[in-house]
């Protein structure tokens, strides 16, 4: 008898205690305008529509970036990235990577299967394909942008704490660490916009000085929207900021 009193108990508390909302859901899209300066370099999207894998609907990302103008024809891009992963827990199921980057080319899609931690990842540029183990908790590279927004923690970061997750890229694991600096109200084309500033920790090397090269600011609300990234590259500096939106889950909360 105490024991059904303690499991009623605590099924009642689970049902009235406040849960996390989502930050996003289907038809959320985003355009940043990328530049150096005044000058547009060009464009990225990113918009979450719905799919269904095995017969189980599920998320379907869909991420561009493409250069314009002048910029194409000193370094051109074609990037397309996609990602169908779970609405309940965020898992990946399939990936697609297409990308074109001043004649560096990809073409590749993963198969992620859950149950056994592995990936099936398909290069149709070598025609070839092999399986790879992965951890249980992996994201790839869109995925984890999803996933990340809804992390249980987010809020409760103090300066100089960071997240951690598995993501998969470029056929292997890497540690991806997002760490979270402070608070800050920036202006934007919307209007004053209060925001949540981390640094996602990248490699050095050919693209990127240091390894907290790169800063992200999102909305500091339920939508953690990504609305500014600067990037101090090897050679000058690059912004990408926030250019239209629609569809978000909640009001964008703005100062005139």
């Amino acid at each position: 008898m105490k024991k059904l009193i303690l499991t009623i108990l605590a099924l009642t508390l689970l049902a009235f205690s406040p849960q996390k909302e989502d930050a996003f859901d289907t038809g959320e899209y985003f355009k940043f305008r990328i530049h150096y300066g005044i000058v547009n370099a060009g464009y990225a999207t990113l918009e979450v529509k719905d799919a269904v894998i095995n017969n189980k609907k599920v998320y379907h990302s869909v991420g561009k970036g493409y250069t314009t103008g002048m910029s194409k024809f000193f370094f051109k891009v074609e990037d397309l990235y996609e990602s169908y992963f779970d609405k309940e827990t965020g898992k990946p199921y399939r990936y697609v990577r297409k990308i074109d980057e001043g004649g560096y080319t990809k073409n590749q899609e993963g198969f992620f299967n859950q149950a056994e931690n592995k990936v099936l990842v398909k290069d149709y540029k070598r025609k070839s394909e092999k399986t790879i183990m992965v951890s249980e908790e992996v994201q790839d590279i869109v995925s984890a942008f999803y996933f990340l927004r809804n992390h249980p923690n987010i809020d409760k970061l103090k300066s100089g704490e960071a997240i951690t997750i598995d993501m998969f890229f470029d056929d292997e694991i890497t540690k991806f660490k997002l760490k979270y600096v402070g608070r800050q109200d920036i202006t934007t084309k919307f209007g004053t916009v209060s925001t949540m500033v981390f640094k996602p920790l990248v490699q050095t090397g050919r693209v990127f000085k240091e390894k907290e090269s790169l800063t992200l600011w999102i909305t500091d609300d339920v939508n953690k929207v990504p609305i500014r990234i600067k990037a101090d590259l090897a050679v000058g500096s690059l912004k990408a900021d926030l250019d239209e939106y629609k569809g978000l889950k909640s009001p964008l909360k703005a100062k005139k």
